[in-house]
């Protein structure tokens, strides 16, 4: 069944087109201009077949940004605070309180600046092929070349754009596409939104952003680099980067499946996250912490986009470890976890899956990860899905003493796991900072 398109007011008084599909997390999806005509992108089956296949699981919503579609077209504001708004009117006219933001291309600055402003209300950000500063995606050779044509012959611009955007090897789908781009947009339009998003730069913004993001790109995108999508990421703290195959600027186009798998999986997280919800005040837990070493050292020696790569990867296998053996992600130190679980013998087969998979990863990789792995039990403090007090405390000093590829735990964690197959090495008794007492630690043994 066709969405039903509804309207929402601006705090200037524009009228912005949207639709909503299926039940569950809001997800609202930003489309490029000028692909934006929220009527005629459902009777084109690639893009309905995208849409529907995202609202599986979730509720998917789109929107017209204003002079574009089906929304109002005489305006003259293409203003980052403008389109800003736009979403804004549609967040508010849901009553979305917290919701997934999804972003292509021109409109990326928006959404990297909304997230920014309003940590609270979006709780993961992608971003498909977008970028920071205006300047940046508009000085290429390619896009210039476009741009040419853009100001001569309106047709002839919008089936290059439609052939750059989708591929070159595309042909009657590229018409199509063209034919739609000029019923959402006119020559006008299109110029005064070049003009001003030219203009956008966000990059003040991208350390402010706390959402979790993933930066997604395809490796052969004619008229964007690669490094533009790396860039980004390294400049968001723990953004991640999936560098997908194919040429199309398109995701419902080329290896469609292998986009919607890394969006799955990047919101599938944060939705067992929700699911399990934070820890009960008093509730007895294991609260595991990593640390990376000499990572200051290896920024300094890399730079800070290959030292981010490094550390990505020890982000990735933490939270795979985490995501097999139960646990939760409390929160990231910027080269570590606190992560937490219901049970120690979860805890412990964690800790070891992750050391396995830094050493497996060691063998062959330029950038060894060494990581120093800690842990305690006992009742934290829940709190704003935080934990706090003495038994977090514990652990992350036990961290910090622990060496590099070494799993160091408490009395405490190797008496409950006591008869569960683990093999503990007792250390003696350690003098660790803000602990009176010394503390008898164990180092688990994991290589074999």
């Amino acid at each position: 069944m066709e969405p039903r398109i509804q309207y929402a007011q601006t705090a200037d008084g524009v009228s912005i087109a949207f639709w909503t599909l299926g039940e569950g997390t809001p997800f609202v999806h930003m489309s490029p201009v000028p692909l934006s005509h929220i009527e005629r992108e459902w009777q084109m089956r690639e893009l309905r077949r995208w849409y529907e296949r995202l609202a599986e699981k979730r509720m998917l919503v789109r929107y017209d940004v204003r002079g574009f579609g089906l929304s109002e077209r005489d305006v003259s504001d293409y203003s980052l605070e403008a389109l800003a708004g736009d979403l804004e009117a549609v967040v508010d006219r849901l009553g979305l309180e917290r919701f997934d933001l999804c972003t292509y291309f021109h409109l990326g600055p928006i959404a990297i600046a909304y997230a920014a402003r309003h940590p609270e209300r979006v709780s993961h950000l992608i971003l498909w092929c977008a970028f920071a500063r205006g300047s940046d995606y508009y000085q290429s050779p390619q896009t210039q070349a476009l741009g040419s044509l853009r100001d001569k012959d309106w047709q002839v611009y919008t089936e290059a754009l439609a052939h750059s955007f989708l591929g070159w090897s595309e042909g009657q789908r590229a018409r199509r596409f063209a034919a739609l781009w000029r019923e959402a947009a006119t020559q006008e339009s299109m110029q005064a939104f070049v003009r001003a998003s030219s203009q956008y730069d966000v990059t003040s913004h991208l350390p402010q952003v706390k959402s979790p993001t993933l930066v997604l790109h395809r490796r052969k995108l004619g008229f964007m680099d690669v490094d533009m999508a790396r860039g980004l990421a390294s400049q968001i703290p723990e953004a991640r980067l999936a560098l997908l195959e194919g040429e199309s600027g398109a995701p419902y186009l080329g290896d469609t499946e292998a986009v919607l798998t890394a969006i799955d999986e990047f919101l599938g997280e944060g939705e067992e996250a929700r699911e399990a919800g934070p820890p009960e005040a008093g509730a007895f837990r294991t609260v595991l912490f990593t640390d990376v070493e000499g990572s200051t050292a290896l920024t300094q020696r890399l730079g800070d986009a290959q030292a981010r790569q490094v550390l990505r990867e020890h982000e990735r296998m933490v939270r795979e470890a985490l995501k097999a053996h139960g646990g939760s992600e409390v929160k990231t130190l910027g080269d570590g976890f606190m992560t937490s679980f219901s049970s120690a013998t979860r805890a412990l087969e964690s800790a070891i899956a992750m050391q396995r998979a830094f050493a497996e990863h060691n063998q062959s990789a330029a950038e060894p990860i060494r990581v120093r792995v800690g842990l305690n039990a006992g009742e934290p403090i829940a709190e704003e899905e935080d934990l706090y007090g003495t038994a977090v405390n514990l652990a992350a000093r036990i961290c910090g003493h622990a060496e590099a590829g070494q799993i160091l735990a408490s009395n405490v964690v190797q008496e409950l796991a006591a008869g569960k197959g683990f093999v503990f090495a007792d250390q003696g008794e350690a003098s660790l900072k803000g602990f009176e007492k010394p503390v008898r630690l164990y180092e688990v043994r994991w290589a074999t």
